[in-house]
């Protein structure tokens, strides 16, 4: 294959991986931004959303395209339930003081990983894809599937978008995120806010892992590399601005998938790792490094 093609192969393969970046990105960045609480659970939650869509889809048995449906409607639903209660019964319980709720998070991330072990085993479990057809280019065929999960990020992007830009719940949320004792003032359950961001974040990687797990695999370990990308793409794009950790999302989803295919996956982790060392040196605040900025 020749340099033109393939890297336009390369660059659609980052974009697959940008798209489920952005997503679990952006539910990281979306609860720090509002609630000041640097979950590093995160990649749990992303794990669980694979591990229930490998045991929801195994109910549909032969027709993966309805197991798929069920899969990314109640996977990140369970998981988005099971996050809004360890916010109320852990987070709201240490008050979400930052050093604490870093500890607590810690420890969540253990239990779930170990429960995850324990009822779902140590191996790698294969979920089928929904469907199976190739997009034909002039130089090769290539994944209808993967290309759907691009369309479905950028949809759910945006609607993500419009909630936080145009309707009370992102007014609430907004108002919360710059003044959280104002905002009691006015009579905005901030707690109740806190819990349904929580739950949401949780249920974006979720919905990022369903995504993805028919092209990789649902393993009890794999929240591990989405949860360190998603640290670099948050840093680099700004802590809790989301416009930045989209921006950011794009460029090292992009890079990685890029340097993964011309080079080694090795190599655009360590790319990846030398971006957020500039970053941190030149402009420590991230790329759109506005503190109070949603």
């Amino acid at each position: 294959m020749d340099f033109g093609p393939f890297l336009f192969l390369a660059t659609l393969e980052g974009l697959v991986q940008a798209a489920v970046l952005c997503l679990i990105a952006l539910g990281l960045s979306l609860v720090f931004g509002v609630m000041r609480v640097v979950n590093v659970a995160h990649g749990e939650f992303y794990m669980l959303g694979a591990v229930l869509a490998w045991w929801i889809t195994g109910w549909f048995a032969g027709n993966p395209a309805i197991g798929f449906v069920a899969a990314i409607i109640i996977g990140p639903l369970l998981v988005g339930v099971i996050a809004y209660f360890v916010e109320r019964l852990i987070l709201r319980k240490v008050e979400y003081d930052p050093e604490a709720t870093i500890v607590a998070t810690i420890g969540i991330l253990y239990i779930v990983q170990q429960l995850v072990l324990i009822t779902f085993g140590p191996d790698a479990r294969p979920v089928d894809t929904p469907f199976y057809f190739l997009i034909e280019f002039p130089w090769f065929g290539y994944s209808g599937y993967k290309l759907l999960v691009i369309c479905a990020a950028i949809m759910l992007l945006l609607a993500v978008w419009y909630v936080i830009t145009r309707t009370r719940l992102g007014l609430v949320m907004r108002a919360t995120q710059y003044d959280r004792e104002t905002a009691q003032n006015f009579g905005i359950a901030v707690n109740q806010v806190y819990a349904i961001v929580f739950a949401t974040g949780a249920g974006l990687a979720a919905v990022a892992a369903v995504l993805i797990v028919p092209i990789q695999q649902a393993h009890y370990l794999m929240g591990r590399d989405p949860l360190l990308l998603s640290f670099i793409v948050v840093i680099i794009g700004g802590l809790g601005s989301i416009r930045g950790t989209l921006v950011a999302a794009l460029i090292i989803g992009l890079s990685d998938g890029i340097i993964s295919v011309f080079f080694s996956p090795t190599l655009a982790k360590m790319v990846s790792t030398l971006l957020v060392a500039m970053v941190l040196v030149f402009k420590p605040e991230g790329l759109f490094g506005s503190r109070s900025q949603l």
